[in-house]
């Protein structure tokens, strides 16, 4: 045997040694999978914290809301009178509530046909490359920055009767401003006008953000092959835009259904109820009349009809926008 011969034996002993001595976890070729029992484990550390909150700020607050809803009950003490599904039948023969469920009908519809077509033609035009349109984007967003309650004060302060700068101007061109909030002919459009000032920027910014994420060069291709700005808008841009609209109808729908403190410090769901949702009408039965198990059954109702939506919309709505966004971990290690 040479003495290369040697030395090479010597080497590759030296190696299997060295290799030996290495845990099998941090050795590249022989790395153990961690155990299930471990991976679980870490899984349960990590989500125990948001389950918790998840199970005491959301879970808990319905399981108790839809024991109250059974119960004749003014909130002090115990239930104790037990009525059954009475509740549910009093809100779906009460006029005030059935005029609740008709009004967030009407303020979905206006939001579908006139707010968000308006955000969309805001945010197209906005795409363009105009002169200071980073300040005009900031201008229309600014009023979704604004809470709820701030929104409404402004507005109260400005359509105030024989003061607010609304009332006055609009006396000054014939017409009267400061009665739209006290007249029920008026008061829905005034406050769906209040609520699309608010929330049309953040839809604008939606649509924005969807525009800028579709590739220029399928718009530049339809027009060289001769589409007109409308053709290109109509075949090209619409139909990619598709999944930030579907989201954006989902979240006004939602948000018309549990309206309450633009209303509340707006309107009180005044003149006659002409402006009651069904959130103001649980708001008054539980906090102003103490009928907490009718206004139980309310905000069962409310969550009944907002899963339902929801479930329906994400099963025949959103199924081709989220087909694919669950994968499954198919790697052999």
């Amino acid at each position: 045997m040479s003495p290369s011969t040697t030395t090479d034996l010597r080497r590759d002993d030296a190696a299997t040694e060295l290799l030996a001595a290495v845990p099998a976890a941090t050795h590249p070729r022989g790395r153990r999978a961690r155990p299930r029992s471990g991976r679980l484990g870490t899984i349960a550390v990590f989500l125990a914290p948001a389950l918790v909150l998840f199970l005491l700020l959301v879970i808990a607050p319905i399981l108790v809301a839809g024991y109250a809803s059974t119960f004749k009950w003014n909130g002090f003490g115990l239930p104790e009178n037990f009525v059954g599904l009475d509740n549910f039948t009093r809100a779906f023969q009460d006029p005030t509530f059935l005029g609740d469920l008709w009004r967030s009908l009407v303020l979905i519809t206006l939001s579908l046909v006139i707010q968000l077509p308006v955000s969309l033609g805001l945010a197209m035009l906005l795409n363009q490359p105009l002169k200071g349109r980073s300040v005009y984007r900031l201008i229309f967003f600014a009023p979704y920055v604004l809470s709820e309650v701030t929104t409404a004060v402004l507005f109260t302060l400005v359509l105030s009767p024989n003061r607010g700068l609304g009332d006055t101007l609009s006396k000054w061109l014939g017409a009267d401003a400061g009665a739209v909030f006290a007249d029920p002919d008026t008061v829905l459009i005034a406050l769906f006008l209040v609520i699309s000032w608010k929330y049309f920027g953040f839809h604008m910014i939606l649509y924005l953000a969807g525009r800028q994420g579709i590739p220029r060069e399928l718009t530049e291709a339809a027009t060289t092959d001769g589409a007109s700005a409308w053709q290109v808008f109509r075949h090209v841009t619409l139909p990619l835009l598709g999944p930030t609209i579907r989201i954006s109808v989902f979240l006004s729908v939602i948000g018309s259904i549990q309206l309450f403190d633009m209303v509340w410090v707006l309107t009180g769901g005044g003149p006659i109820h002409a402006s009651e949702t069904m959130a103001v009408t649980m708001y008054q039965f539980g906090f102003r009349r103490f009928e907490v198990g009718y206004a139980s059954a309310i905000s069962i109702i409310m969550f009944l009809l907002s899963l339902v939506f929801a479930l329906f919309y994400q099963r025949y709505v959103l199924r081709r926008d989220t087909e694919g966004a669950i994968t499954t971990r198919g790697v052999q290690r």
